[in-house]
């Protein structure tokens, strides 16, 4: 009787967590749609200036999409304001050709802090976080939310080791416990740990402690890797 009685117990305390993650993410999807919406609707100026701007000063495309993994392993186009210029991707292998410290660099972080490769307002973007804007696209097509951990290409996935099951159980998200976390200051292991960390403890409390300290990253903590 005491075995059996142990298995009701515990049939009843999955069937609990299965409601509160059912419930977790209908909220989540409601949350995610909403601000969304009312982001684009809100910068809607904003957005056409910097493609104006972009078109300007380095022709198109205005937008950049690049393969990214999505949840349960699903590829989809990834949408930024192009940051870049149009040659990057050539000039990314010459550079690395030639450069022993920037190769480094590129292994440790996927990114290069003194990007050559990046357009003059590509600088601005960047460094205002402006040019993931176009992501919220991503948010209401339903292949990425609001909070969840950075989307990564295909070559990351290797990185993340037994954790690339807990991210391919979520969707990428535009922010997340990385990017409030100190961003370039925490090694590419520390951002696993911390996705990992969000996928054990993910609760709407905490996507919304996260969405209300991105704010903050925003406004006064311009530190990207």
């Amino acid at each position: 009787m005491l075995y059996a009685y142990d298995d009701s117990v515990k049939q009843g305390l999955e069937l609990r967590k299965v409601r509160h993650l059912r419930s977790y993410f209908v909220v989540k999807r409601l949350f995610d749609v909403t601000f969304s919406v009312l982001v684009i609707v809100f910068l809607l100026p904003a957005i056409a200036l910097i493609s104006l701007c972009i078109l300007i000063s380095d022709g198109r495309p205005v937008f950049y999409r690049q393969k990214r993994v999505g949840r349960d392993g699903r590829v989809f186009d990834c949408l930024k304001f192009r940051t870049m210029r149009r040659d990057a991707d050539r000039l990314l292998k010459e550079l690395l050709d030639q450069n022993p410290v920037l190769l480094q660099e590129w292994r440790a972080c996927q990114k290069l802090r003194n990007d050559p490769r990046i357009h003059p307002i590509g600088h601005f973007l960047r460094v205002s976080s402006l040019d993931e804007l176009p992501q919220f696209l991503n948010v209401l097509r339903g292949e990425m939310s609001v909070v969840g951990p950075r989307p990564i290409v295909e070559d990351e996935m290797a990185r993340y080791g037994e954790c690339i099951n807990d991210y391919l159980m979520m969707k990428p998200g535009i922010t997340g416990l990385w990017q409030v976390s100190g961003r370039s200051d925490t090694s590419y292991a520390e951002r696993v740990q911390l996705d990992a960390q969000y996928f054990q403890n993910r609760t709407t409390w905490l996507d919304l402690k996260i969405v209300w300290r991105t704010v903050g990253v925003f406004l006064f903590d311009h530190n990207g890797c």
